[in-house]
């Protein structure tokens, strides 16, 4: 089973735009060097020295997806990000929560980040909200987060 991410976004911002500014955000970190493009990001995905998997994509969810349903949140924009289930699990999130921030940054508009069904962060109406869980956000990751927020559980309904 991969354990996967995805930072779905509901911005003006095209799929080439947002792997710019991801590419941009990871060379800061050294996840990507200058051969990576924003047209690999894309097109096959890119992989960080941690081995994890990012890729951006066209989001067009269907109307009775849960983000919508729930958090009338309709993304156009999403990174996913698979992890190297293998090794250095805690550090990749790490890293996952250092890129998200920085894509936050960078990026407007209405987000949420999400996997395992668990909601770890969402932007909505210019609002931060992280969740509660402090398994989740520890203090050092907490401290990857520059814009201003609030801790409130978000969560998906139950079907």
């Amino acid at each position: 089973m991969a354990i996967s991410y995805d930072l779905e976004m509901a911005t003006s911002s095209s799929p080439e735009q947002v792997a710019r500014e991801l590419l941009t955000v990871g060379r800061s970190l050294e996840l990507f060097d200058a051969s990576v493009t924003p047209d690999q990001v894309v097109r096959d995905g890119a992989v960080t020295p941690l081995r994890t998997w990012v890729r951006v994509y066209e989001r067009q969810p269907a109307a009775w997806a849960p983000i919508i349903t729930d958090f009338g949140i309709t993304p156009t924009v999403a990174v996913g990000f698979s992890l190297y289930k293998h090794d250095k699990i805690p550090e990749q999130q790490d890293v996952m929560v250092r890129v998200v921030s920085g894509l936050l940054e960078r990026i407007t508009g209405d987000a949420v980040f999400s996997g395992m069904d668990v909601i770890w962060l969402m932007r909505h109406k210019g609002e931060l909200t992280l969740n509660e869980r402090d398994d989740i956000w520890p203090k050092h990751r907490l401290g990857a987060v520059h814009q201003a927020y609030r801790r409130e559980t978000k969560a998906f309904a139950e079907e």
